[in-house]
């Protein structure tokens, strides 16, 4: 739909809207200070609209700007993540920009596997959801459960998967080098 089309369309809703509150073009040209005579040319089309007539028309009949211009619905706001396979996991993309922080949340299946450690650029945080995660970093080889995190560089050895007892839920954060999580240690004192 074109602008013009859009602005088409105004009058005739203007029109509709006042006639369903029964007020006439002299009431509304009264509360709002705009002529009867261009009231009636924007409902007729002869005029076109323009936001310092439409918002005090908008307030007279106490509706949205968006009613009178028939704005389109706002779209759904949930995230609605195609998930991707990777490496035997099932990967849901929380972030959508490319660069930057980015967000998973993953589902690693139950299995059993050797860890092969990996190094590449970047920083990394776990956060377990459900299930256990085993976490190989350097020397260590540690299990995170359900709400339990973790953060480390990803330029040192490391490797997570299931530890074989279940399946694992966890949302993982990934960062270019250099960009670290910033937490709160307590809440300030008011």
């Amino acid at each position: 739909m074109t602008t013009d089309d859009v602005l088409a369309e105004v009058g005739p809703r203007l029109r509709r809207i006042r006639k369903e509150r029964e007020v006439t073009l002299a009431a509304l040209s009264e509360v709002t200070g705009i002529s009867v005579s261009t009231l009636s040319r924007l409902e007729s089309g002869l005029r076109k609209p323009s936001l310092e007539l439409l918002l005090p028309i908008a307030q007279a009949h106490q509706v949205p700007l968006d009613e009178l211009v028939g704005a389109p619905p706002v779209g759904d706001p949930r995230v609605r993540a195609e998930p991707i396979q990777r490496y035997g996991r099932t990967h849901w993309p929380l972030t959508r920009q490319p660069g930057g922080l980015q967000a998973f949340k993953v589902l690693e299946p139950q299995r059993e596997l050797e860890p092969e450690p990996r190094v590449h650029e970047g920083y990394e945080w776990l956060y377990v959801l459900s299930g256990k995660l085993r976490l190989v970093l350097g020397d260590h080889d540690v299990v995170l459960v359900a709400g339990e995190a973790a953060e480390f560089d990803t330029r040192v050895p490391h490797w997570f998967g299931s530890t074989g007892e279940g399946p694992v839920e966890f949302l993982s954060l990934f960062g270019p080098q250099g960009e670290r999580m910033h937490v709160r240690a307590r809440p300030r004192q008011s």
